[in-house]
């Protein structure tokens, strides 16, 4: 039965292809070829390669009965689409196979998800059934379901558990799962022997509502540089001051995780990401040791213009993660280099109360530049991006001085979408470092190597490709800027 589902889902796929539009169509990020795509999941490295799972609708490019989507590279640049893993189907995951992660033992690869079931009417989810399941795979193309492995919460008051991420600590493999208990969120530890029988160790880390938000989704914990992190995604979080503006977030804090497993924070609760589009962050310990992340490029209830064009949905360029303190750094992976075509360099110099032209045009950049705060005096100053030649499309980044803020606005950025998003510039910097990445529908800004990022999407019309820099009020100072076309890899 699962086979046969397969085969629909498969087919479904190959029918909606000839009639994708591509005006959207991401050229260097991973998207599914058709339908829908959110988390990514199960992201492991099996016989040399990496390999990619996510969450996937293939009968539309609207959220339906989960999927496990799948794609594997060689290279962390170019991606190849593969079978569909998993189908939801079957009593313990009747109505989708949601997230979780995949590991590697014994030269067999294994996928833990979470197998989710509507008691009452879809989409209703005050009754539900969330259990935890397992799949397994010797070729890693072609999976075998083993059903739940877990398939009662430790409180039978808690209905929402889900979205395990299982990795190895001192011998055995630990499980971590996201839980909802009314209101309230918590993290829940589970560890075994053999994949198969798993032992509760309890909450590790208890939320209250009103100050944590009401469920911890896509929960990861990692060791990195001495601190162990916990890395999630809180949903009901209410915006406070710059914070917290997309519907649900994508979080982190330090802390330390003991051999009873308690999580014990050791600092304050950051925001990953500051885009507008950026949700489920997984991560992978790569063989050379460097600790990779991913996230969904997108945010629940908005905009998704590319629906229209059978296909929904990307994830993020892979980012190699590091600390500083309790901040993590969020760098693109070095491969990426390899995505550069044609560069460029341009002199922008110094510009009063002007909106220059320059010398460049695409879809597909990536741009790397230094705003020279400390000699500039105007109100703002940066780049406008995918620029229509009437201006009256444009996508903003650019440095304001009154709030002392770096401001990715995305008000005229084009079809359905809208808001501003921004990050601190502290007290007494005098250079900002920007690396930023252009695809046909996204922008990645990654600010002072690392130690901020923005990841939003934008929807320009395919002829809106003019660069410009500007300045509001005052002169406003450019480093020189280095500019590269991006490949096309038509992912």
């Amino acid at each position: 039965m699962h086979a046969a589902r397969l085969d629909m889902a498969h087919r479904a796929i190959e029918q909606t292809l000839p009639e994708r539009g591509n005006d959207y169509r991401l050229a260097y990020h991973l998207a599914p070829a058709a339908g829908w795509m959110n988390d990514p999941n199960g992201l492991v490295f099996f016989r040399g390669q990496y390999h990619m799972f996510y969450q996937h609708h293939p009968f539309s490019a609207q959220w339906g009965p989960m999927h496990w989507g799948h794609a594997s590279s060689d290279d962390l640049v170019h991606w190849q689409h593969l079978p569909i893993a998993l189908a939801p189907g079957d009593s313990y995951d009747r109505d989708g196979c949601f997230s979780g992660s995949a590991v590697v033992l014994d030269d067999t690869l294994y996928l833990i998800y979470t197998g989710h079931i509507w008691l009452q009417e879809p989409g209703d989810d005050q009754h539900i059934r969330q259990v935890q399941c397992l799949a397994s795979s010797t070729d890693g193309i072609t999976f075998i379901k083993h059903g739940p492995v877990i398939d009662t919460p430790p409180d039978p008051a808690i209905m929402h558990v889900r979205d395990p991420k299982v990795w190895q600590r001192h011998g055995a493999w630990w499980m971590a799962l996201g839980a909802r208990l009314g209101d309230d969120p918590q993290l829940l530890l589970y560890r075994s022997d053999d994949l198969l029988h798993w032992d509760f160790l309890g909450c590790a880390l208890q939320g209250q509502r009103e100050l944590d938000g009401y469920m911890w989704e896509c929960p990861d914990i990692f060791e990195l540089e001495g601190r162990d992190v916990l890395l999630y995604s809180p949903q009901g979080l209410k915006p406070c001051g710059y914070d917290n503006w997309n519907l649900y977030q994508n979080s982190y804090r330090m802390g330390q995780l003991d051999d009873k497993g308690v999580f014990k924070p050791g600092g304050p609760l950051h925001e990953l990401d500051h885009g507008h589009d950026f949700y489920a962050a997984q991560t992978l310990l790569a063989p050379d040791g460097r600790r990779l992340l991913w996230a969904w490029m997108d945010m629940w209830e908005s905009p998704m213009p590319s629906q229209a064009e059978h296909w929904c949905g990307a994830l993020t360029l892979p980012r190699e993660v590091s600390r500083d303190g309790d901040r993590l750094l969020m760098r693109p992976a070095r491969e990426l280099i390899a995505l550069r075509q044609a560069g460029q360099v341009l002199q922008i110099g110094a510009l009063k109360s002007a909106n220059q032209l320059l010398d460049t045009w695409g879809a597909l950049l990536e741009i790397e530049l230094e705003l020279d705060i400390a000699a500039s005096s105007a109100e703002h100053f940066g780049l406008a991006l995918r620029c229509s030649n009437d201006q009256q499309e444009r996508t903003l980044l650019y440095f304001d001085a009154m709030a002392r803020r770096l401001v990715l606005d995305r008000q005229h950025s084009g079809a359905g979408v809208s808001g501003v998003r921004s990050v601190p510039i502290a007290a007494g910097q005098t250079r900002i470092a920007l690396r930023i990445f252009l695809d046909r529908s996204s922008i990645e800004v990654f600010v002072d190597d690392g130690a901020w990022s923005l990841s939003s999407r934008i929807y320009p019309k395919t002829d809106s490709l003019a660069l410009r820099a500007y300045a509001v009020n005052g002169t406003g100072h450019f480093g020189e800027a280095l500019v590269w076309g991006l490949a096309d890899l038509k992912l």
